[in-house]
């Protein structure tokens, strides 16, 4: 039987799935197929934010147990009870997705569910995913082998006998050792007992593949003082699971040539957006690239306009053939006609035979998923300056109507509006939607903003400047301010606000690539000083210099 296909006996079936050692990005595309088509979800809680997006939002997840078993309330199953969940959905027909962290091969609590399955007769499958002992060092920066070759152990510290040791400490195979960061000495000391010499290089990954990674570089012998001077020992998180890798190919000085996650400029900063997170995706995908956590915070909504009947008209206009073009300046324009023409009953097909334009990227794709491809999106500059620029002038002998349809926020358009009639177009400027200030994020945001705990904040109008200060505060001195132009910095200003990083041109890509640049001189300027690479957000408000990228 194909473990994928639909099974159409009494038993469900199973897909044991490895969700990686982290990062969403790691997840296989079989992975995510499995997870859309799943009924029940179970998965391992250090990975069910990474699943959990690629499942449908009526999927089942009967279990939310957390790694600290002393915080589960009474009644709510721990991840012992997983393989009673996993054959109860099974058994009821369900399609069940078992979601592990690392690769199911090496788990053994998930090989005895994978027996159960087999002793019933319900139909399962694998899926690998990334083991964290070889996906925490890729992106660690350490090889794990070289061109000359060398042979690799892996080593579970906690369930690792005398033998084990012995045998990987007499070798000089690379070694790599999965235990907790409190415990890391102890396995290092286990090693050198076992005849490595204390200064075979050591690498200490936490947290790895995710923007809290971090690591460090020591030798067997000098470990335990390596993390006591960067005061990572003792901690309260001293239980949290690491990667460490030793030998000779994880040599600090190779490691700091390879080291190409923790070295992206935007490495773990917390980055404010001030946009809807529908708005924001393409530029949060980029913070993403550079090594940013965004963070979307909404500082308008959108509402319908106070008196519809202006846009009734022109939308009834568009089925009449009154116009030539459409013109759409924001995916909320879009939103805004869309769900006009669904009160009417009409769809994308009310658009055959009218030129549609978009002013940039995005608006281009949320007609797309209207099913609406754009005849005109700016070939250069995405604003309505840029949109000008490609406008075709009208012409009497081409063009049987004269007139556009211009759908928009009930702040006014002038640019536009005057760019289409100097080129001989008549206009229908109609408010599609009003803006209004967004309610205020929660109390935990709030602080965050005023409090420095963000490292920068991306300010992509004047209205975004004023409407976050409105809501949630001031931003505290330490975050850097970036403005996507010289009117929005002005803005900023005004509030008190001193700005850092200014984009080169007003697109909101071109102000993340600019962040980055500050960000990548930044951390450039505190390696040839010799200063630890830190985050905004972690140096004292008096020692930040004033900076304009």
């Amino acid at each position: 039987m194909n473990p994928t296909a639909p099974n159409h006996s009494a038993s469900g079936q199973v897909t044991f799935l490895g969700a990686g050692p982290g990062d969403p990005g790691l997840l296989t595309l079989r992975a995510v197929e499995a997870l859309a088509s799943a009924d029940v979800l179970i998965a391992d809680p250090q990975v069910l934010d990474v699943v959990r997006v690629h499942a449908r939002a009526q999927v089942d997840t009967p279990l939310q147990a957390s790694a600290d078993e002393a915080s589960i309330p009474a009644g709510v199953p721990t991840l012992r009870d997983t393989a009673n969940l996993v054959m109860t959905a099974a058994r009821a027909g369900k399609r069940v997705v078992r979601a592990v962290t690392g690769d199911p091969g090496l788990d053994g609590y998930v090989a005895e569910e994978m027996l159960a399955c087999a002793a019933e007769g319900i139909v399962f499958e694998v899926v690998p995913g990334i083991a964290a002992a070889v996906g925490v060092p890729a992106y660690a920066g350490v090889p794990l082998r070289d061109a000359q070759g060398t042979d690799v152990r892996f080593i579970d510290a906690p369930s690792a006998d005398a033998r084990c040791w012995s045998e990987v400490g007499a070798s000089d195979a690379t070694a790599v050792v999965s235990t907790t960061l409190d415990s890391v000495a102890a396995a290092a000391g286990e090693l050198v007992s076992g005849g490595r010499k204390p200064d075979t290089p050591m690498t200490v990954t936490v947290a790895g593949t995710t923007t809290r990674q971090r690591t460090w570089t020591a030798t067997l012998g000098s470990v335990a003082q390596v993390l006591k001077a960067a005061k990572v020992l003792p901690s309260a998180d001293g239980g949290q699971p690491v990667i460490a890798v030793v030998g000779e190919r994880s040599a600090a000085a190779q490691r700091d040539r390879l080291s190409w996650f923790e070295s992206k400029p935007l490495f773990g900063w917390r980055v404010l957006v001030p946009r809807t997170k529908e708005q924001a995706a393409s530029l949060s995908d980029q913070l993403v690239s550079y090594g940013a956590v965004p963070h979307e915070v909404p500082t308008i909504a959108v509402e319908p306009p106070r008196t519809p009947q202006q846009m009734e008209r022109a939308v009834k206009g568009l089925v009449t053939g009154r116009y030539e073009w459409i013109a759409f300046t924001s995916v909320n324009a879009v939103k805004a006609v869309r769900e006009k023409f669904e009160e009417y009953g009409l769809d994308a097909r009310a658009f055959a035979g009218i030129k549609v334009a978009a002013v940039g990227e995005q608006t281009a794709k949320a007609l797309v998923a209207f099913g609406v491809k754009p005849d005109l999106v700016p070939s250069g500059e995405q604003s309505a300056a840029g949109l000008l620029e490609d406008w075709p002038p009208y012409d009497a002998v081409f063009d049987p109507i004269d007139r556009v349809f211009l759908p928009r926020a009930d702040i006014a358009t002038e640019t536009l509006v005057a760019g289409l009639i100097e080129l001989g177009w008549e206009v229908d400027d109609v408010t599609a939607y009003r803006t209004v200030r967004a309610s205020p994020p929660p109390a935990e945001t709030r602080e965050a903003i005023k409090g420095g705990g963000f490292d920068a904040v991306l300010f992509t109008s004047s209205s975004t400047v004023r409407n976050l200060v409105g809501i949630a505060g001031k931003p505290h001195n330490v975050t850097v301010i970036a403005c996507i132009g010289p009117a929005t910095a002005k803005t900023a200003e005004e509030h008190g606000l001193r700005v850092d990083v200014m984009s080169p041109e007003p697109s909101v890509h071109k102000l993340a690539e600019a962040l980055a640049d500050f960000g990548a001189a930044r951390r450039d300027n505190a390696i040839e000083a010799g200063d630890p690479v830190t985050r905004p957000s972690e140096r004292r408000p008096g020692s930040r210099r004033r900076a304009r990228s």
